[in-house]
């Protein structure tokens, strides 16, 4: 049997083509990221969040941070016309997001008490505005990289291997919490770690090649701008996941907040069940890249979004299914769906765009799955404060399960007549 080309890139030799290395360098890399945004994300974010004594509010305002900063990739798309050096730029605006979030350790020693969520908040802005700019100069500079021909299964392998280190470090991290003599000491550790971490990124991100950019021919910014706006296709798919984005976050983002402050499980609980998503985040990526060889991305992606649906609506199983067998479910269906949406929207972005006008495409995808991303935990966390005192299963299971509702006849009932038309187009 032939061997197959798509996993020279995780084989290291001397005679490795120039290309392959650089695939086997986005690999290494992307570990020491996936390292620092899972010791210092997801529930641990919250629970630090926590320890600052955010409320929810807080919490749904932090965790809209990300997708609200997306928005200024369009800004970066037209900065980067006047580029010459792409991986200049990814280096020392990856130096900043890594850096500022790694100092937000230092928040409980040098700010009083009452502006701690307040400086928090604006140095982990600034932190994702800076990695919002180097994610649409990074996925200009990969799809340069990774062939076409190969793009589905090489992302596929390389989450699969940065998710199996995201659920290590994450219970590493859950265990460090769990643990530690005290809360401070165990936030003392985890941002010692990332701080490690982040060195070690900015190491790896130095040895990136640096391939001429090809831009676009537009005249005008204008011109640029509306390229995407006038692909009727790509903009019919863009609105409908970012309206499939705006129900899901005003859920998903919340469920470490649920589990912490409304059910108290232990951090190791919270851990435990998290993992178990990133391990089946990390198989399903395999899977879903291998299908991707084979299968249409937005057809692939169709299926995905059912599956993140299911994973609010079960939710209510918790009425006579114990808590913590839920909760396993949750994240196993939530893993699932959405390590198909995370690899088929990357790869819808770089592989279903044109290559000159790439950046200015990849940010109008982020800008308005980055506005919805952002007023999605914000109404989520607007509905915990107003449920707080009010029946105990709506803050429970109850805006879960609504939203996954919601989200389901959205997938099922209108997703199959946006997202179609969308492939037959293509």
């Amino acid at each position: 049997m032939p061997k197959r080309p798509y996993f020279k890139p995780f084989i290291l030799r001397k005679n490795s083509s120039a290309q392959r290395k650089s695939m086997q360098i986005a690999v290494i890399e992307g570990i020491s990221a996936t390292i620092i945004a899972n010791i210092l994300g997801g529930p641990i974010l919250t629970a630090y969040l926590l320890f600052l004594h955010a409320n929810s509010q807080q919490v749904g305002l932090v965790l809209a941070i990300p997708p609200l900063a997306n928005m200024i990739q369009i800004a970066a798309a037209f900065f980067m016309q006047k580029m010459e050096n792409r991986k200049l730029w990814i280096l020392v605006t990856s130096i900043i997001h890594r850096s500022l979030w790694t100092m937000t350790g230092l928040i409980p020693f040098f700010v009083p008490d009452h502006l701690q969520v307040a400086v928090f908040i604006g140095m982990f802005l600034v932190s994702f505005i800076s990695t919002s700019i180097s994610g649409v100069i990074w996925s200009s500079l990969i799809s340069d990289l990774v062939p076409a021909q190969v793009r589905g299964r090489y992302f596929g392998i390389r989450n699969t291997i940065h998710w199996a280190f995201a659920s290590v470090t994450l219970l590493v991290g859950g265990q460090i919490l769990e643990r530690a003599a005290s809360e401070q000491t165990a936030f003392i550790i985890l941002f010692s770690i990332a701080g490690i971490s982040t060195v070690w990124n900015a190491f790896e991100l130095a040895r990136y090649p640096n391939p001429p950019f090809e831009k676009s021919q537009a005249a005008t910014g204008a011109e640029r701008l509306l390229k995407p706006l006038k692909d009727r296709s790509f903009m019919l798919a863009t609105v409908f996941i970012a309206g499939f984005i705006l129900l899901q976050n005003t859920a998903v983002p919340l469920f470490s907040f649920v589990m912490l402050d409304v059910l108290e499980i232990s951090y190791t609980q919270l851990t435990v069940v998290t993992v178990v998503q990133m391990i089946v985040m990390m198989i399903s990526y395999y899977y879903w890249g291998t299908l991707n060889s084979r299968i249409p991305t937005i057809t692939l992606l169709l299926w995905s979004l059912p599956i993140i649906a299911l994973s609010c609506l079960i939710w209510i199983g918790m009425e006579i299914i114990p808590v913590l067998i839920i909760l396993v479910l949750v994240h196993i269906l939530l893993g699932v769906g959405q390590g198909g949406y995370n690899l088929l929207a990357f790869n819808f972005m770089i592989g279903e765009t044109p290559k000159a006008d790439r950046p200015m495409y990849i940010a109008m995808f982020s800008a308005f799955t980055g506005l919805t991303g952002f007023i999605g935990p914000m109404i989520g966390g607007a509905l915990y404060e107003w449920s707080d005192g009010g029946a105990e299963w709506i803050q429970r299971y109850g805006i879960s399960f609504f939203t996954g509702a919601a989200m389901l006849i959205v997938a099922v009932g209108i997703g199959p007549f946006i997202l179609g038309r969308t492939k037959r187009r293509r």
